[in-house]
C-alpha cells in the first residue's frame, strides 16, 4: 500500500502547487480554491465565448447579405454592424453571471460534479467567513480535489461513499450557514466557553482533518475498513447558540 499512500501525498501536493500559484499571480480574492470550481468557471468562459462567436458571426453574415442584396452598405452600414459586434461582445462578456449553487443542489450528479458545486459554493461563502475559517475553507479546496479524484474510483452505492458525500455535500455547507445565521455583532461573544468565529474555525478544522483521514484511507484501498467516523454529524456550529438567542 505505500505506493497508494505516495499517489495520494502526490495529488495533494500538487493541487497545493496549482493553489499557491494562483495566489502568486495576484488573484487571491478570486481565485480558485480547487480545480473542481476552476473548472466549472472554465465551462461557463467557454460558454460564453461561443455565444459571443455565433453572435459576431451571425452580424457579419447579416451584414454581407445585405451588402449584396443592396450592393453594399456604405459606411454607415459599417459602423451600425460594428456598433453591433461591440454591444453583443459586452452583452455576452457580461450575462448570463455564473450561478452560485444552491446549498440543496451540492450533493447531486457524480462525485466530481459534487466537489465542484461545493468549492464554487465555498467560494462564494468565504468573504463572510473570519479570517482564520476562510483559510481553512482555501485548504478544503485542495483536500476535495484530492478527495474527488479517490472517489471516482469507487462503486458510488458505497455506503462509505454516501457517508463522504454526506460529509461533503451536506454537512460541511450546513456548518457555514448556521454560523452566517448568528447575527454579526455576536460573533465574537463567548458562548459555552468560545466565540461563534472559534467554533466556527474548530469545526471547519475537524471536517479538514476528516477529508484528510478518508482520502488516505480510500488511497490505501482501505475501502472495506472505511468507517467514516461520525463524532462531526453530531457537530452543528450554531445550534446552541441560536436557542440561546431564542
Amino acid at each position: 500500500m505505500p505506493d497508494s499512500t505516495r499517489n495520494s501525498d502526490v495529488i495533494l501536493a500538487d493541487a497545493r502547487r496549482s493553489l499557491a500559484e494562483n495566489r502568486a499571480g495576484g488573484y487571491h480574492r478570486r481565485a480558485s480554491i480547487g480545480r473542481g470550481s476552476a473548472d466549472l468557471k472554465t465551462r461557463h468562459l467557454v460558454g460564453k465565448l461561443k455565444r459571443i462567436a455565433l453572435a459576431v458571426g451571425g452580424i457579419v453574415v447579416a451584414a454581407m447579405v445585405a451588402g449584396l442584396i443592396v450592393d453594399g452598405i456604405g459606411f454607415a452600414g459599417v459602423m451600425v454592424a460594428l456598433l453591433a459586434i461591440v454591444a453583443a461582445v459586452f452583452v455576452f462578456s457580461a450575462f448570463p453571471k455564473m450561478k452560485v449553487p444552491k446549498r440543496a443542489e451540492l450533493n447531486k450528479g457524480d462525485t466530481r460534479e459534487m466537489v465542484g458545486r461545493t468549492e464554487l459554493w465555498l467560494e462564494h461563502q468565504r468573504p463572510a467567513l473570519p479570517p482564520p475559517a476562510a483559510k481553512i475553507v482555501d485548504d478544503l479546496g485542495v483536500q476535495l480535489d484530492a478527495l474527488g479524484l479517490q472517489l471516482e474510483t469507487v462503486d458510488q452505492a458505497h455506503p462509505a461513499v454516501r457517508d463522504v458525500r454526506q460529509l461533503v455535500g451536506e454537512h460541511l455547507p450546513e456548518m457555514i450557514d448556521s454560523y452566517r445565521k448568528v447575527p454579526a455583532h455576536l460573533r465574537g461573544e463567548k458562548r459555552a466557553g468560545a466565540t461563534p468565529d472559534e467554533q466556527l474555525a474548530e469545526g471547519l478544522g475537524r471536517i479538514s482533518r476528516e477529508i484528510d483521514s478518508v482520502t488516505r484511507q480510500l488511497a490505501d484501498g482501505a475501502l472495506d475498513d472505511l468507517a467514516v467516523r461520525h463524532r462531526y454529524l453530531d457537530y452543528r456550529y450554531g445550534e446552541g447558540a441560536t436557542k440561546d438567542e431564542g
